[in-house]
């Protein structure tokens, strides 16, 4: 019964953060934080009921298995700070039984996650890319640059085949495949980076926006880093009013509810 309880709550909070993030385009701190700490919270008043502390203990060592990684995915720019945080929270909220389920349970939620948001980040950025002129105009000039090297590529390919006679016509049609969708997906996820960059007046900006390129203000240098900016070079870029490049990502935060679901569904119910 607490399994589904805390399940419930992951729940709750993580459409919380779906809202803020599509709303302001962050996950809030608070948020995150709060998870964490009603979640461990939980779990060590049922310990103290049950006279058991590894019900608070499983939870503990999932939060500090899932900060690791956090920080890992945070630092290599593969989560912004808001889903990294939630990803901690995550740690300790997982139906873990036994100590081999934080590895077992922990490491497949991770790898739910990324499978379950790299089919969402693609059907979203379907959706963005459509009517988005710069997504075309860099589709275009990255497939110019592209299409002779691929061109080059298959036919030395066919030359060394027809030289040495080494494949099927099975396995040619699947490599020429594999070529073909390599090259296109290389040029789409380009053209989509590129596409994402937006100019944002001063008074738009958010603590943690990742900036495109370093910005000279009044004299300093305001460099672009894994942290994003500031709160107070966002003041001192507001004091002298300079719009700056920003690199926007897609939301996230709906993968960790896609993948909730799917690994209630489908693994503990």
């Amino acid at each position: 019964m607490q399994e589904y309880f805390i399940l419930a709550l992951v729940f709750v909070w993580t459409i919380a953060a779906i809202i803020q993030d599509f709303r302001k385009e962050e996950v809030p701190n608070w948020l995150s934080f709060s998870l964490i700490v009603f979640a461990l919270t939980f779990r060590a008043f049922y310990s103290v009921i049950k006279g058991n502390a590894d019900y608070f203990l499983l939870g503990l060592y999932g939060f500090a298995i899932f900060f690791v990684l956090a920080q890992v995915f945070y630092y290599s720019k593969a989560f912004a700070g808001g889903d990294a945080k939630l990803l901690m929270g995550y740690g300790v909220i997982l139906p873990y039984s036994n100590y081999p389920d934080l590895f077992f349970v922990g490491i497949g939620f991770v790898f739910l996650l990324f499978f379950c948001g790299a089919i969402y980040t693609l059907i979203y950025s379907i959706f963005l890319t459509y009517k988005n002129k710069v997504f075309y105009e860099e589709f275009k000039k990255y497939f110019r640059k592209a299409r002779v090297v691929i061109v080059i590529a298959i036919i030395t390919a066919g030359v060394i085949d027809i030289l040495l006679n080494i494949y099927s016509v099975e396995t040619k049609g699947l490599l020429f495949s594999i070529v073909f969708a390599l090259s296109f997906l290389f040029i789409y996820l380009r053209s989509l980076d590129k596409s994402m960059i937006k100019l944002k007046k001063a008074d738009e900006l958010a603590e943690g926006d990742w900036l495109e390129r370093d910005v000279k203000v009044n004299g300093r240098v305001i460099s672009k880093s894994v942290h994003g900016l500031s709160n107070e070079e966002i003041r001192l870029l507001k004091k002298y009013n300079k719009n700056v490049l920003i690199k926007q990502g897609v939301p996230f935060t709906p993968a960790f509810l896609i993948a909730l679901i799917v690994m209630v569904f489908f693994f503990l119910v």
